[in-house]
């Protein structure tokens, strides 16, 4: 069976691809190497930081390991997870 990695809702990508950057700067991950920003980044940047790393081939996350990058993905699961459950209680 062929897997397809289509966006459900094509305007989150700009929500995902921030929160993606957040988890990685909360997580102390180098988001923005290759930029002159690597290191240790503030969450209050990373939304700008998106900017830098979404050119494209994703030559940002490609210096780091499968386990930095599982966190996030893994982190950014949890969160939204967490977030339908609570709109559902609502």
């Amino acid at each position: 069976m062929a897997r397809s990695n289509r966006k459900i809702v094509p305007e989150s990508r700009q929500m995902i691809n921030q929160m993606k950057y957040e988890i990685a700067a909360e997580f102390g991950l180098p988001v923005a190497t290759g930029t002159g920003l690597a290191g240790s980044v503030d969450t209050e940047f990373a939304g700008e930081l998106g900017a830098y790393g979404s050119g494209g081939s994703g030559a940002v996350w490609k210096y780091m390991t499968s386990r930095e990058n599982g966190s996030v993905g893994g982190e950014i699961t949890k969160r939204l997870v967490a977030e339908a459950q609570k709109q559902l209680l609502l």
